[in-house]
């Protein structure tokens, strides 16, 4: 097994290895670009669909083989359609040059600046009962929802926000959608939720909290333009009543670390 080893590694040259170099970075890449929109969901429901595959054919399960077979033929065909979207904005990145960038994360200090402007922001706009959707995006990217508003790419401060929002202005219809420290957009439109269990009194701008927060791991701010209330959705359920304060608290622990779905779910508790 070592003299196989060795022979394998003999016959690799320096080309051979600026080529896996190339291929595994353009790999990556790929994967941050997919990783900001809902589509690296069917990529892993693909990848579960092949190993299912891989699996009944060493079981020898004929039938399960056969189906899974079928299945996936279906797929590749439709796989062009599916990522439509996500081809055309790799190409477009590619022509503009920003294939290559990087994103950044917060340090601790960024992240207590952009819960404090939160707070100012809707503190003020609940007391003046202007009605605000903020979306915080987190692991599960919302490309697919900031291409359904307008681009701003600015700061986020709680002067810029509570302009946003102020009646009758261009944007203060639809969701800002936060990525980072940066507003990405604004007048965005988020999917309803279907969920009929719903509270009567809630209305739109909350049903499209929940909606997209049930489709995504975002964490939704919401203040109603009726009652004022500051409220907070997030894994399709709705914590409402929040001050500043409390606000804070429920952020704070959410983006203080990448953390599984499954266990920040576990430990939500709405009231």
């Amino acid at each position: 097994m070592l003299l196989q080893i060795r022979g394998i590694i003999s016959t690799i040259s320096f080309l051979d290895i600026i080529d896996i170099v190339i291929v595994a970075y353009f790999l990556y890449k790929f994967y941050v670009m997919i990783r900001d929109t809902r589509a690296v969901a069917l990529l892993k429901g693909l990848i579960v669909l092949l190993l299912a595959t891989m699996v009944s054919r060493w079981l020898e399960l004929n039938v399960i083989n056969w189906l899974l077979q079928k299945t996936m033929t279906v797929v590749l065909v439709a796989l062009p359609v599916v990522f439509q979207p996500e081809l055309r904005r790799a190409l477009e990145q590619l022509g503009r040059g920003r294939f290559f960038q990087n994103s950044r994360q917060l340090n601790a200090e960024e992240k207590e600046n952009l819960f404090s402007e939160l707070a100012r922001t809707v503190t003020a706009l609940s007391k003046n009962k202007i009605g605000a959707l903020i979306v915080l995006e987190r692991e599960t990217g919302l490309n697919d929802y900031i291409e359904t508003g307008i681009k701003v790419d600015g700061l986020v401060s709680s002067e810029f926000l509570i302009n946003i929002f102020i009646p009758n202005t261009p944007l203060h219809d639809g969701a800002v959608i936060i990525r980072a420290n940066r507003v990405q957009a604004a007048g965005c439109l988020l999917p309803l939720s279907d969920d009929r269990t719903l509270t009567k009194e809630l209305g739109t701008r909350h049903r499209a909290a929940i909606g997209i927060s049930e489709q995504t791991d975002a964490v939704v701010i919401i203040v109603s333009e009726e009652t004022g209330i500051i409220s907070l959705a997030r894994g399709g359920r709705l914590h409402r009543y929040m001050d500043a304060e409390s606000l804070k608290e429920q952020l704070t622990p959410l983006f203080a670390a990448k953390s599984s779905s499954l266990s920040d779910l576990l430990s939500w508790r709405p009231s």
